[in-house]
């Protein structure tokens, strides 16, 4: 028979408030009661039912996403999934709030941070750009008791909790090691796109890219990078006139979005068929591009995947207790046009 908190307070020889108080993290226990407590449900193997705890308790967990606005399909795709979780939010005890900021705008995340009301609020989740704006107010929620998960993109030097997505670093190397594969021996030069230098996962996906370059291909030199923000025109200007400037450019790595605009730069020019091109997500539009012979491979994370892990892991955080690690882990996906779901 399982043991109950009935038993937890009759081996530690305190009260049902104190044993309640102590499983809360709530103040006014004494030190020494807490380890009497500890100690107790150690010995016991205690092991609390937080599910049947919080619905006694009426309790709701308050949680509030917020994501980048525009049309960066994958962030699209996060949006849709968030809402698909809405619709079953009611069966877990879950009330989940969208906020929607500009891309890249680090002021505008900091006044959505900002926003949060950490006595109603307990979770936060954050596709996080980095400033110093942002860094104080993440600051803040953590002063204050709120959870935080940085989603997609990490923020490792501000106070937050988790982060929920690929290992970036890797994406980029993974990237790095298909585009050395793919050229062969051809010497020549890399095109690298990001959507902006001021978000994380960009940064790190670049770092890993050209690790691997530098080290394991030789032949291979990457350029600069030219940032799309995300935004399809904006894309297709930046990849044409790179392509147009450096003739000798053999493969193209996107390590953000804006993939509809690099398509129409590469679609411009028969010649740019014969390049390498590497990007990031599955959508309609890299699928197709895919399918046609205009990108050689997409790396991909799944969505649905992130924004589950993202509430299980705000919830075992507010309850504290562990993680999963293993069921949170976000994997790296390849696709090419061979394997295409």
């Amino acid at each position: 028979m399982r043991p109950t908190v009935h038993d937890v307070a009759e081996a530690a020889g305190v009260s049902l408030a104190t044993v309640d108080r102590v499983l809360n993290r709530r103040a006014g226990v004494r030190s020494t009661t807490v380890a009497k407590v500890e100690a107790a449900i150690s010995r016991l193997g205690y092991v609390r039912d937080i599910s049947a705890a919080n619905l006694a308790k009426q309790r709701i967990y308050r949680l509030v996403f917020i994501i980048p606005d525009g049309s960066n399909s994958f962030m699209r795709r996060l949006e849709n999934e968030l809402e698909q979780v809405k619709l079953r939010s009611a069966l877990n005890r879950t009330d989940i709030t969208v906020l929607k900021v500009p891309a890249f705008d680090g002021a505008a995340l900091a006044r959505a941070l900002e926003s949060i009301d950490s006595k109603t609020i307990s979770g936060v989740a954050v596709v996080a750009t980095e400033s110093p704006m942002v860094r104080e107010a993440l600051a803040r929620l953590h002063r204050e008791n709120v959870h935080v998960v940085t989603l997609v993109s990490d923020a490792p030097a501000f106070k937050r909790g988790d982060y929920v997505g690929v290992n970036n670093v890797a994406a980029g190397r993974t990237a790095a090691t298909l585009m050395g594969r793919f050229v062969g021996r051809r010497p020549g030069k890399l095109a690298l796109v990001a959507g902006s230098m001021l978000v994380r996962d960009h940064v790190e996906r670049r770092m890993g890219f050209e690790q691997v370059i530098t080290a394991e291909f030789p032949n291979l030199t990457c350029l600069p990078v030219v940032e799309g923000r995300d935004d399809a025109a904006t894309a297709r200007e930046a990849v044409a006139a790179c392509l147009s400037r450096e003739p000798e450019i053999v493969g193209l790595y996107n390590m953000g979005a804006g993939n509809r605009g690099l398509i129409d730069a590469l679609s411009a020019d028969r010649a740019y068929a014969e390049l390498t091109v590497i990007a990031h997500e599955l959508s309609d539009h890299s699928r197709r591009a895919l399918r046609d012979g205009l990108f050689d491979a997409v790396i991909n994370q799944d969505a649905g995947h992130e924004v589950r892990s993202a509430v299980r892991i705000l919830q075992a955080r507010i309850d504290g207790t562990a993680v999963i690690d293993g069921q949170e882990s976000i994997r790296i996906e390849i696709y090419l046009r061979d394997n295409l779901p």
